[in-house]
């Protein structure tokens, strides 16, 4: 699977594209090699055969018939092993004199040119079967000759290279294949780095950086610009968080003198108009302490500033006690609250923490599901995972944007009507990643209307080995219910 994978890759894409360029330089260059060394050879036994003929026929027109039968003679007996070839016959193919007996099979149709042909018993040969090339003319007089060579053993050349050939092609494309498939494993697995850094720096490890080489080659200077731009993104993030976390916490208090001084005038007022409008001040003021300190709670677990050692805390406790707090709210509006506890599901956590998380959950599918809907809690155990679920009837999340619900203030249109700040899910999101969770979003009833909508909350099961993880403490742990729940305004919000 990691081979087909490698395979895949653009680098080894590109190496194989570079192996098929290489390889068809390599081919063409041997090809010209192969032309132009068989093609001189070729021409110079060409060359030879027309050297002899000319001096044949400068024997015939000198000495006649005679003169030329003795000088083929002459020459067959100055070459025992029958590199040249003659053969002189009357025009019906009666032999004069040469070095063969016969005329060679399929050139009688041929009265001049180039023939091919074998050196064998059928034409007479004495010895082992040969290749060899002639050329053929008529003679005055109705004769005809044939002058040839012996080309066996340049056949047999020309066959040693065109093996050569096919054998530095095989090697040239193995090596060029294994050279492509190296070099895209080695370009690979600096991208992989990049990769896996990349997916730990989304995943919320903005301390974490590519590391280089110190080449200085392309991917070090890839990595050194992505570094740098990692700590601007990290340096103006936390410029803005620093100064909402300021303005959060400088305006807590003077929010805090507003809404008792508004509280001291609503009981001091006796016109029935004023304390309503007194009343709807106190509200407001309500809502902006509770945003202030739902993203004073959200810093703190993001920036970690407060360490505590985790506990084992038994999460089906911990839920049924979040349910009995909130099953009194379900019944106003007559929903049906259901709980699926399986026991002894423990993790590791921060309980104050963990408890918050489930209480916004809870709280969020009663705020956002009809009267008369339906609500399910459940905890249960898969594998090495602890799940936290809730499932409710309510008016859902719609599926292009359950990416974007857990960033501070978002809220979905169809929910906005509704109280709340748009921070629920963005304290939920915080707690689950201190736990080391994953949270999923998925409609109750897919392909409904209402679709209602689920979240789960898979965390790492205790087994039994304790793990030292630090955690950020949030308010207080006498906060009461009210102030957590207060807080907890959905991500569909």
């Amino acid at each position: 699977m990691k081979l087909l994978s490698q395979l895949r890759t653009s680098s080894f894409q590109l190496a194989l594209l570079y192996m098929v360029v290489f390889a068809t330089s390599v081919f063409l260059l041997l090809a010209f090699i192969y032309w132009r060394t068989a093609g001189f050879m070729t021409a110079q036994t060409d060359e030879t055969i027309e050297a002899e003929i000319a001096g044949l026929a400068e024997q015939y027109r000198g000495r006649g018939v005679n003169g030329l039968i003795t000088i083929i003679r002459e020459r067959v007996a100055r070459d025992p092993n029958a590199k040249s070839i003659y053969l002189l016959t009357t025009d019906d193919f009666l032999k004069l004199a040469g070095n063969i007996e016969t005329w060679p099979e399929g050139s009688r149709s041929s009265d001049s040119g180039w023939i091919n042909f074998t050196l064998n018993p059928t034409v007479g040969w004495q010895g082992p079967e040969r290749l060899a090339r002639a050329r053929i003319f008529d003679v005055q007089g109705g004769l005809r000759l044939l002058v040839g060579r012996d080309v066996d053993e340049l056949t047999s050349l020309k066959r040693v290279i065109e093996t050569a050939i096919n054998w530095g092609m095989g090697i040239t494309l193995a090596l060029a294949l294994l050279g492509g498939f190296l070099m895209s494993r080695s370009t690979t697995r600096r991208i992989e780095v990049i990769n896996n850094t990349s997916r730990r720096i989304m995943n919320g490890h903005l301390s974490l950086r590519i590391p280089t080489r110190g080449t200085e080659d392309d991917f070090d200077q890839l990595a050194e610009n992505l570094n740098q731009m990692l700590d601007r993104i990290v340096y103006l993030m936390e410029g803005i968080r620093h100064v909402s976390d300021s303005i959060a916490h400088d305006l807590r208090t003077p929010l805090t003198r507003l809404r008792n001084q508004l509280e001291n005038t609503l009981i001091a007022v006796d016109n029935d108009e004023a304390r309503e409008q007194v009343g709807r001040a106190v509200a407001e003021a309500d809502q902006l302490l509770a945003t202030f300190n739902a993203l004073l709670r959200i810093a703190r677990l993001e920036t970690r500033g407060n360490s505590a050692d985790m506990k084992v805390v038994s999460l089906d406790e911990l839920v049924s006690d979040a349910c009995e707090l909130y099953e009194a709210l379900a019944e106003d509006k007559e929903q049906t609250f259901t709980q699926e506890m399986a026991s002894g599901v423990m993790i590791e956590g921060d309980r104050d923490l963990l408890f918050q998380m489930v209480s916004n959950l809870i709280d969020n599918a009663i705020k956002y599901t009809p009267e008369h809907g339906g609500i399910v809690v459940a905890v249960r155990r898969e594998g090495a995972a602890a799940v936290f679920e809730v499932r409710d009837s309510g008016i859902g999340i719609p599926g292009d944007e359950k990416d974007q619900v857990f960033q501070r203030f978002y809220r979905v249109g169809k929910s906005r009507s509704l109280p709340g700040n748009g921070l629920g899910l963005s304290l939920v999101s915080a707690v689950a990643e201190i736990h080391q969770g994953q949270i999923l979003l998925s409609d109750t009833h897919p392909g409904e209307e209402p679709p209602g909508l689920t979240v789960s909350v898979r965390m790492p099961a205790f087994t039994g080995v304790r793990k030292r993880i630090k955690a950020t403490s949030v308010e207080p742990a006498a906060d009461s219910a009210d102030e957590r729940t207060s807080t907890a305004e959905p991500g569909k919000a």
